[in-house]
């Protein structure tokens, strides 16, 4: 029997989205839940504790509109609290985000990978965890990239305040031989295009948004909880959710109706 509750989609603002695109890509026939927590967004320069307990709210909002499953779309919040939320939630599937660390170490040709991340993520004991894991034979160049998460939120992908900060923070990496970039942010892929005009075509990009889609695949075939009817995706925001709306057609690729969260 197909399972048809939704699979619930999180993340500090509309990062997330990346990833909502590429679960829908993967598993057509699924229904979605996504809320953006635009109004404490960023959290790459929150604390722990305060992102744990963002999770907490939100994971418990999300499975009380039903979800079956709930995906952390935001490396910075998997790394501070996706331990906790599974321990509260035992039995709920339960997918996070991480930086590909292991497929950029192995993709290198000249050794040296850049990341582009949120300061969150980077200091975070995961991230340094996965370079000691999978990155101790290549030299890893970690970018913060302050203020890049909010030219997303804004949907300004091609602005000039866009392509100046960005210039600002791949420079560096491509002056020290980087061949192979990480988009350590799920806000970042929607600047593949802009990126794809600021770097050398030799420079690879890797991002884990398709990773996340086929592991959450894998964990509800595994489950026998795949569903079989897609309903309409529902939207919240806990921020202004005329500013999600707004964005929508950018970066979802069309127009939808949010709601405001007010946990």
């Amino acid at each position: 029997m197909a399972d048809n509750a939704p699979i619930g989609v999180f993340d500090s603002g509309v990062g997330g989205l990346s990833v909502l695109r590429e679960i829908r890509a993967r598993l057509p026939q699924e229904s979605l839940l996504y809320l953006a927590d635009s109004g404490h967004v960023p959290y790459g320069e929150k604390s722990p504790e305060f992102i744990r307990e963002r999770c907490r709210s939100i994971a418990a909002f999300l499975l009380g509109q039903g979800a079956k499953a709930l995906v952390l779309a935001c490396n910075t919040a998997t790394a501070a609290g996706v331990s906790e939320l599974r321990e509260l939630y035992p039995d709920i599937p339960l997918v996070g985000m991480e930086p590909a660390v292991k497929p950029a170490a192995q993709a290198t040709r000249s050794g040296v990978v850049g990341v582009l991340a949120t300061t969150g993520t980077l200091k975070s004991a995961k991230f340094a965890a996965l370079l000691d894991r999978f990155a101790s034979n290549v030299r890893v160049i970690t970018q913060p990239c302050p203020g890049l998460v909010e030219c997303v939120e804004a949907g300004e992908l091609d602005s000039e305040a866009t392509r100046s900060l960005l210039q600002t923070f791949v420079q560096p990496l491509i002056e020290q031989g980087c061949d192979t970039l990480i988009l350590g942010c799920t806000h970042y892929p929607f600047l593949k295009p802009l990126l794809a005009e600021l770097l050398p075509t030799t420079i690879t990009l890797v991002d884990t948004g398709e990773a996340v889609a086929r592991h959450l695949e894998a964990i509800l075939s595994t489950r026998d909880r795949l569903g079989d009817k897609p309903a309409a995706t529902r939207f919240w925001s806990s921020g202004d959710p005329r500013r999600l709306a707004d964005v929508l057609p950018v970066l979802w690729g069309e127009t939808g109706m949010v709601d405001e969260y007010r946990g």
